[in-house]
């Protein structure tokens, strides 16, 4: 089954994913993450800058069975070692070089690697905090108050034929996306929605799963607390089952 697929499936009955988000770029104890990579149902691998995506995933490849996703900052983290690539566009730019350039970089390597590909749409929320994203590209992210924005926005990315929606409040976030946002947008747009940014407790997962979110990510707190992982992924087990 395809990661596209197998996505659409768990929102088609309803059950909620937890997706591991690991900057190859970081300094992480591999150790304690090695042994509860496969309590998560998605790996997603990537960052804002950096390029060491094909040595992180060679190192976690024998360790787990779920599937393996390139959430990629740049055309340098692109290697066809990983299950699927997040084709994402961030639907705040407004500047060729960050809404389309990189796309025409990597597009043909792409293509020929076989890798499937999904269409992405990346919308970038204020998490009162400048996120790396909002360095690297320059993009203003969506205040949380301004929620016609943020809903017109993913309508467009349905409509300009995106395969998923992922709002983000950015890497460290100390607000994340809020439920009012989640509950919106996922009544608005029939796309899978992913939630990522400042996510840091079982009840704010459950927040967000309850609100609409179909999957949730959490790279920070799970690369710093690698045994925590387990806890999350019973919590949600235990309320929306397998």
């Amino acid at each position: 089954m395809s990661v596209l697929s197998h996505i659409l499936t768990s929102k088609n009955q309803h059950h909620p994913l937890l997706a591991l988000l690991l900057d190859p770029d970081k300094k992480i104890d591999y150790t304690s993450l090695l042994s509860n990579l496969n309590e998560v149902d998605l790996i997603f691998v990537g960052g804002s800058t950096g390029s060491n995506t094909e040595a992180c995933i060679k190192s976690i490849r024998p360790y787990t069975t779920k599937p393996i996703v390139l959430f990629p900052g740049n055309i340098a983290q692109f290697t066809p070692l990983a299950d699927a690539l997040l084709f994402l566009t961030l639907l705040n730019a407004r500047k060729p070089e960050v809404l389309i350039e990189p796309h025409l970089q990597v597009a043909q390597q792409v293509l020929h690697s076989g890798i499937e590909s999904v269409p992405m749409g990346y919308i970038l929320i204020d998490g009162a905090r400048k996120s790396s994203v909002e360095i690297a590209t320059r993009c203003t992210p969506i205040p949380q108050n301004k929620l016609d924005t943020i809903v017109s926005t993913a309508i467009a990315g349905q409509l300009l034929g995106k395969q998923l929606i992922y709002l983000e409040a950015g890497s460290g976030a100390r607000s994340s996306v809020a439920p009012e946002i989640i509950r919106e947008v996922s009544s608005q747009v029939q796309l899978p929605l992913i939630v990522g940014g400042g996510i840091s407790s079982p009840e704010a997962m459950l927040r967000a799963f309850d609100a609409g979110a179909d999957i949730v990510v959490i790279g920070n707190y799970f690369e710093q607390n690698p045994d925590e992982i387990g806890t999350f992924a019973r919590i949600k087990r235990e309320k929306y089952g397998e």
